[in-house]
């Protein structure tokens, strides 16, 4: 089986590293800079448990030089993959699926979900229909990430907490290529649950991006700070409802209450969102994939969006004024 990660930052050089030492797949990275200038030199180290470990990796600068492949990695952030497009390209044949690990809602929200918004592409998230036109939404299979961890140096990625990565058929269906594929990462000592339903699994996780993310970048205060303030918890709160009955409208199915999944943010601690780092390190913001999109799914359904759209307003007029953000 042959795999690259495309985007061996925090998470897929976790996964790298993880599939790496397993030796079980033909794995490669796509990777840049001093980052892979230590990969070369002294493979891909992982710091998991306390205890350091280095796998030797294949690893490119250019994509071209590994080849057609069976699985690509899209560990990107959602807001780089259009302009990656063509360094993607030559890992693709006719059979490559492209498993996406981005945040937020994603580009092929749309296919094989039936009903009238069959085949509808998402402007926030993929501007023209540039993704799904180049990439394919047939080859795709969903994720939804949980693993926390940071790249602590070049060639050296540092694992917090987590091993979970769910996987799914947009069409719900469990295929040969979902189920090999969640095997050999179980074989790594993950945890890959394989989902019917990856469209809910995703709404979940979106459900506290899309709200602690903008309101952390706005007031600079971590995940508990947020969800023990009354005014920035029903801030978030009022946005979760919002989404929820966007969700809801599209079939989708919350198996825990706001309540609970706020609580759940609040229990991580003294945790700074990934925007408000972002916005801490003068990078891009993950505003169209976690914010943007979702608004842009209240039009679609007819579902108003009053606290989501003036959350946007400003954490984008902030993000524009930092140099942290561009429209698609």
């Amino acid at each position: 089986m042959r795999i690259t990660i495309f985007g061996a930052g925090a998470i897929g050089g976790y996964l790298a590293a993880k599939l790496a030492m397993a030796g079980r797949v033909d794995l490669s990275i796509v990777a840049r800079g001093a980052h892979l200038d230590a990969i070369r030199a002294n493979g891909l180290r992982l710091i998991e448990d306390g205890h350091e470990s280095s796998a030797s990796v294949r690893a490119a600068a250019q994509a071209q030089e590994l080849g057609v492949q069976d699985y690509v990695v899209l560990a990107l952030k959602a807001h780089s993959v259009a302009p990656a497009l063509d360094q993607i390209a030559p890992l693709l044949g006719e059979g490559t699926a492209v498993v996406t690990m981005q945040n937020g809602v994603p580009w092929w929200y749309f296919h094989k979900i039936g009903g009238s918004l069959e085949g509808t592409r998402l402007q926030a998230v993929d501007a023209g229909g540039v993704i799904w036109d180049r990439l394919g939404p047939e080859r795709v299979i969903g994720s939804v990430v949980y693993p926390a961890a940071e790249v602590d140096a070049p060639g050296l990625v540092r694992h917090i907490e987590g091993k979970r990565f769910s996987l799914g058929e947009p069409s719900g269906e469990r295929s040969e290529r979902v189920t090999r594929l969640a095997e050999e990462m179980v074989a790594a000592g993950l945890q890959v649950p394989v989902r019917d339903d990856i469209r809910s699994e995703i709404w979940v996780k979106l459900w506290g991006n899309l709200s602690f993310n903008p309101i952390s970048a706005l007031t600079g205060s971590t995940l508990a700070a947020i969800a023990a303030d009354e005014a920035t918890r029903t801030l978030a709160r009022a946005m979760m409802l919002e989404a929820q009955a966007i969700g809801e409208s599209l079939g989708v199915r919350f198996p825990i209450s706001v309540d609970r999944r706020i609580k759940g943010a609040g229990d991580v601690g003294e945790h700074k969102t990934s925007m408000l780092q972002d916005l801490e390190r003068g990078r891009p913001m993950e505003i169209d994939a976690l914010v943007t999109a979702v608004q842009e799914l209240g039009r679609l359904t007819g579902q108003p969006t009053p606290t989501i759209d003036s959350v946007l307003a400003l954490v984008r007029r902030l993000a524009i004024e930092r140099g942290c953000y561009s429209p698609l």
